[in-house]
């Protein structure tokens, strides 16, 4: 049977133009792509890259603090967000060209249009045109989700923050997972007066519960006003006697919100908590979760199967119970992170066009959340280890030098979980400034499966953070 293509993927994030460019480019396949939105996907357009561009800008205002107990004659100005945002659309605006040069330099075929399956080997675009493929990869990535709650459209979510005209006075952000924990952190950075509810007894559910708490902690010594156990309730426009009531009455908070302006977008909105507190913010942001963008793509039509949350079901080669369809990325819901997506591109391509059958290995996957500090980890938290065996568990929570020179309150944690049977380290956990950089080359020797022993015979380099990680002898608990 001839086909159009011998690939059309759906999708042009992360994972989907790489995959396209490899088979086309390395394999000499024959492939076209749509995208229906921004090439780059989520972690280009909406994700990470803009995020940790506002990290880094969020991050400025504790270092003029810093430089001045260096000595310092330094001045704190107001965050200009305008100019931010210019520079932020100018850089999102130059990666989008550099996805879109390099599938046309594979020599992919690109369709600005929404790609929906017609039958196992046939996709429809929304321009009418109708196209065959020997397979079919789908990578369309998740979308953020707004709760089941009464005016939940008053409310932003992830993918607006990035487009606000100006940024809040205060803010409400709901959820307890990296994204809300994150973006609480940069807010706060940036000048906002952010306040945080989620519903759970503490934040990053399913991260080590060490490092979470001492996030927790750093996050309100900062003077971000977090509130676990703690959900909306109700949520409406603030009218003029919310606006108008006195701060005490109006917020039994431990740290009060002010008074929303009325500049906010949209106005003010009058939030009713399940403790019985009411209080108005400039501006809510829900991240209380990201569904996979699977609606209305044809799938079950043609027999794929979907899990409970819209996830396409896949087996280890990213092949769906359709033999032609695949799937990759956060469309699967198996882990949601960019590096992931690419690793799970090129397993597919050397599997489907290079005759190497790659299994995806998800095995011991490094990550990094962005919060102030920073966390790294990698491998088993201790709850999970010592549900799995016996461990020990190495860790060491101190003041940095470079913030504790400036009367800072900042403390890092450094952690090992070690299997008492074989010496291995089943996971690494670090909180502190950087601990993205240095989870990364942590994870290469968990990954090898480096023993307690082999960090110890590693010699420290001193003064550091992470020389911390090779100098705990002595375990600080056992099971």
């Amino acid at each position: 049977m001839s086909f159009d293509y011998d690939l059309f993927v759906i999708g042009g994030g992360s994972g989907g133009v790489r995959a396209a460019r490899v088979a086309a480019g390395e394999y000499g396949a024959k492939v076209a792509l749509a995208e229906m939105d921004r090439y780059g996907g989520t972690c280009v357009i909406r994700g990470c890259v803009p995020k940790k561009l506002m990290v880094f800008a969020s991050e400025f205002a504790e270092t003029v603090d810093q430089a001045r107990a260096y000595g310092w004659a330094l001045e704190q100005g107001p965050f200009d967000w305008q100019a931010f945002r210019t520079n932020l659309e100018g850089e999102l605006d130059r990666l989008e060209g550099i996805y879109r040069s390099l599938l046309k330099n594979s020599g992919v075929t690109s369709y600005d249009a929404r790609a929906r399956i017609k039958n196992a080997h046939t996709v429809e675009l929304s321009t009418g045109e109708t196209i065959s493929a020997k397979h079919i990869l789908v990578a369309t990535g998740g979308q953020p989700v707004r709760p089941d709650l009464p005016n939940a459209e008053l409310g932003i979510v992830s993918d607006d923050i990035f487009h606000l005209p100006e940024l809040p006075k205060s803010i409400l952000i709901v959820g307890g997972g990296y994204i809300a924990s994150e973006f609480a952190c940069i807010l706060h950075g940036l000048g906002v007066e952010v306040t945080q509810y989620y519903r759970g007894a503490q934040i990053l559910r399913g991260f080590d519960g060490e490092a979470r708490g001492l996030i927790a902690e750093q996050m309100r010594e900062r003077g971000i006003a977090l509130h676990t156990g703690t959900n909306i309730v109700d949520m409406a426009p603030a009218s003029e006697e919310h606006l108008h009531a006195p701060v005490e009455e109006a917020s039994a908070l431990s740290q009060p919100v002010p008074q929303a302006s009325r500049k906010a977008n949209g106005g003010p909105i009058w939030v009713k908590a399940t403790n019985g507190d009411e209080n108005v913010f400039d501006m809510v942001m829900f991240a209380t979760g990201r569904d996979p963008n699977t609606a209305d793509l044809g799938l079950e039509g043609v027999g794929v199967t979907l899990g409970q949350r819209g996830e396409i079901c896949v087996d280890e080669y990213s092949q769906t119970g359709v033999p032609s369809i695949y799937a990759i990325g956060d469309v699967t819901d198996r882990i949601n992170l960019t590096p992931v997506a690419i690793r799970e591109a090129m397993a597919f391509v050397h599997t489907v066009f290079g005759g190497k059958p790659t299994p995806v290995d998800h095995d011991l996957v490094p990550s990094a959340i962005f919060t102030q500090p920073e966390m790294g980890t990698i491998g088993l938290s201790e709850e999970a280890a010592r549900e799995q065996e016996p461990v020990e568990i190495y860790c060491t929570s101190f003041k940095p030098m470079q913030s504790a020179f400036a009367g800072q309150a900042d403390r890092v944690l450094m952690k090992l979980v070690v299997s008492k049977e074989t010496r291995k380290i089943l996971g690494c956990h670090i909180v502190a400034p950087n601990a993205a950089e240095m989870i990364q080359l942590a994870g290469i020797a968990v990954k090898m499966g480096a023993t307690k022993e082999d960090f110890d015979r590693t010699v420290a380099v001193h003064p550091t953070m992470a020389e911390e990680i090779v100098t705990m002898r002595a375990a600080a608990r056992s099971s």
